[in-house]
C-alpha cells in the first residue's frame, strides 16, 4: 500500500491517494481509516475503484456491517445501491429526502457508528454530497452556548423529516409518519473518548419543554451555525471515489439531481457501537 495522505482543511476531510482495490483488505488499510476517520470525520479515497467483494471486506475490517433489510445488492446483502432509478433499487423513492441535513439512525437509541459511500456512476448535474462536522461546530461554541445547549433534549422523528419534504400533509400521510417510532435525545452527545457532538438534522423536530415553534428556530439557528462553509467539506464525485464518515459527529446531504439521473453509489454502513449519553 503507497497511499498519499492529504488534509482537506482544518476542521473536515482527508484526501487518500494511490490505493487500488486490493490495497483495502488488510487490517493496515482499516486501522489507518480508523485514525483518520477520528481525526478528520471524512476519509476520501479518490479513484480507489474498490470492488463490491472488497467493500464488504474492507466495511467488516472496520465493524460490524449492517445487511439491509430491502433493496439489497442481488450478490452482496450488506451493500445497498443508491439511486433515485427504481430499476436499480426498490428504496429508490425513499431518496428524496437525503437532500436535507442528516444524521443517520438518530430513531435508533444506537446511531450507525459510521457509512461507505462508492461511485459506480456519477450525475451529469448535481449529486456532489456535503458533510459537516458537528464536533467542530460545537468545539468552536462560546462556553456560555456550550453549557446552555447541554441543557437540551431533543426529539427526533419521521415526521420531522417528512414536513421538511411535504410541509402540508393529508391526515393520511401524518397518521402515517406518526405511526413511525420516535426518539428523544440529548441535544449535545457526551462520547465516551471526551469528545461532543451535536444531534441536529433533519429528524429534529422539537426541543424538549419549549413551543414547537420555538423549538423549530433554535434547531434551525444550530443547524445554521453548524453548516458555516468552515465546518463543511464539498465532495464532487468521480468514479471509484470512495467516501467514509463518521456517522456520530457527521451531517450529511446529497446535492439534488434529477430523478432521471444515472447516478449509482453503493452503501455499505457500520452497526453503532456507543449508545447516546
Amino acid at each position: 500500500m503507497n497511499a498519499t495522505v492529504t488534509p482537506i482543511s482544518a476542521s473536515i476531510g482527508v484526501h487518500v491517494s494511490g490505493m487500488t482495490s486490493s490495497d483495502f483488505v488488510t487490517a493496515d488499510a482499516a486501522d489507518m481509516c480508523t485514525r483518520l476517520l477520528a481525526e478528520h470525520g471524512v476519509v476520501v479515497y479518490q479513484q480507489a475503484h474498490i470492488s463490491d467483494a472488497d467493500l464488504v471486506t474492507f466495511s467488516r475490517l472496520l465493524g460490524d456491517v449492517v445487511t439491509a433489510s430491502a433493496g439489497a445488492h442481488p450478490d452482496h446483502p450488506e451493500i445497498s445501491p443508491v439511486t433515485m432509478d427504481p430499476a436499480k433499487s426498490a428504496l429508490a423513492g425513499l431518496r428524496r429526502s437525503t437532500i436535507f441535513w442528516h444524521t443517520d439512525g438518530l430513531i435508533d437509541e444506537v446511531p450507525q457508528k459510521a457509512t461507505l459511500l462508492t461511485a459506480r456512476e456519477v450525475a451529469d448535474d448535481g449529486g456532489d454530497t456535503e458533510f459537516a462536522n458537528t464536533y467542530a461546530a460545537f468545539e468552536a461554541l462560546p462556553a456560555d452556548k456550550k453549557a446552555q445547549y447541554e441543557t437540551y433534549r431533543v426529539v427526533h422523528s419521521v415526521a420531522a423529516s417528512q414536513l421538511l419534504l411535504t410541509p402540508d400533509p393529508t391526515p393520511e400521510q401524518r397518521e402515517k409518519w406518526n405511526r413511525a417510532p420516535s426518539r428523544e435525545h440529548p441535544l449535545v452527545w457526551k462520547h465516551r473518548d471526551g469528545r461532543k457532538s451535536l444531534l441536529i438534522g433533519a429528524t429534529a423536530g422539537d426541543i424538549v419543554g419549549m413551543d414547537h415553534e420555538q423549538g423549530r428556530a433554535f434547531l434551525d439557528e444550530i443547524l445554521e451555525w453548524s453548516t458555516q462553509p468552515q465546518f463543511v467539506l464539498h465532495h464532487t464525485w468521480t468514479v471509484g471515489d470512495l467516501v467514509v464518515w463518521d456517522n456520530t459527529g457527521m451531517l450529511h446531504r446529497a446535492i439534488p439531481y434529477e430523478p432521471t439521473s444515472r447516478r449509482l453509489m453503493h452503501r455499505t454502513t457500520l452497526v453503532g457501537e456507543e449508545a447516546i449519553a
